[in-house]
């Protein structure tokens, strides 16, 4: 059985790091490491890890200076040692027969190069919100009918039989999806396995991209290389709900600005191989200008604001929903940032959505 490694950054999170991997360990799929990089974490992660874990030999432990999630992944890549490497973040679990699923789905079809799929979100206090996640949460899904995306597939019944009951009509869903990528990610990290040559051709997570993004841009340039598939059922459990996440608002200039970043490198290096139509392409873009505009306004950066308004009508002038954040942004002397404001939480209290203003 080949080895795998699961690499698994974190950041101060000895509080809960345990139960992450307590569910690699208990894989039915045994022949695995784990490499857990700790990105200068400041409470007792290394304690933590060095009494529960210090003797298996299955386990390692590398600490490095503070730089983000992606330049943990990239140290945890140099560490590994398996054919085939599974990410996993440090809030997350996996069901027992995950990785078992994915391998035999990878050996069986050697020209997948990576796979990933579903998941369970639980909320803060580990309820199960949303048993079927990834379509919720990656809206790139609904643009396309799925057998546009995947135009192969094969009953997970028929790879692994004697998970039959588990996998129910399930199916695994096989594709070329780069040109479907540029519209928005499909992929969620932590239900990832790669291969092992994917991943050289690859050459690890964009370290430039801080504190969000970072895997967006890594899972466009792994698809970018070759047939990728879904195992389309859910897999892992999904925390959300928790303050450190990088999702959280105060990271929301760095989600909209990466996003741009790595739709322009993207268009730059690879349209030729791009098949879509200049029309949504140009609609990607000015949804991505706009996105960094929404956030610079909220920062009170109403000239970074104005400007990427200006980007977004360039390439999509019929946005009417633009119409009143780029009326706040026009307004002298900044007046439009807290009059903008304002309203929202007068819009919070009478119950509407804030996005509204």
């Amino acid at each position: 059985m080949p080895l795998v490694s699961v690499v698994v950054p974190t950041y101060n999170r000895a509080r809960i790091i345990e139960r992450t991997i307590d569910s690699i360990l208990a894989q039915t799929y045994q022949d695995v490491e784990v490499v857990i990089v700790d990105d200068g974490s400041s409470d007792d992660t290394r304690d933590c890890i060095a009494r529960r874990y210090g003797a298996d030999p299955r386990v390692r432990y590398v600490h490095k200076e503070n730089g983000g999630p992606a330049t943990a992944r990239n140290v945890g890549f140099k560490q590994a040692r398996g054919e085939y490497i599974a990410l996993l973040d440090s809030d997350d679990t996996w069901f027992p027969w995950k990785l078992s699923l994915q391998i035999r789905c990878m050996e069986r079809y050697p020209e997948i190069g990576m796979t990933w799929t579903d998941m369970q979100m639980i909320d803060a206090e580990g309820r199960v919100a949303d048993p079927t996640h990834l379509r919720t949460m990656y809206t790139n899904y609904r643009l396309f009918p799925t057998d546009e995306i995947f135009p192969r597939s094969v009953a997970l019944g028929e790879i692994a039989p004697d998970l039959a009951d588990i996998v129910g009509e399930a199916r695994l869903r096989i594709g070329n999806i780069f040109s479907k990528m540029v519209m928005g990610s499909l992929v969620h990290t932590s239900t990832v396995v790669l291969r092992r040559s994917r991943l050289d051709l690859v050459g690890g997570f964009n370290e430039t991209l801080r504190y969000s993004g970072e895997d967006y841009d890594f899972h466009l340039r792994t698809a970018r290389e070759g047939d990728v598939a879904l195992l389309d059922l859910p897999a892992i459990r999904y925390q959300q709900g928790m303050p450190d996440r990088l999702t959280a608002k105060r990271y929301g200039i760095h989600m909209a600005t990466n996003a741009l970043r790595t739709l322009e490198a993207v268009l730059e290096r690879d349209r030729p191989q791009i098949d879509l139509p200049d029309q949504m392409i140009r609609r990607k873009l000015a949804y991505a200008h706009a996105w960094v505009a929404h956030e610079q306004l909220d920062l009170g950066h109403v000239r970074e604001a104005r400007a990427h308004y200006l980007a977004s009508l360039r390439q999509h002038l019929w946005q009417p929903e633009l119409l009143k954040p780029i009326t706040f942004a026009a307004l002298p002397l900044g007046a439009g940032v807290p009059l903008r404001r304002w309203l929202r939480s007068i819009a919070v209290r009478l119950g509407r959505n804030e996005s509204e203003t």
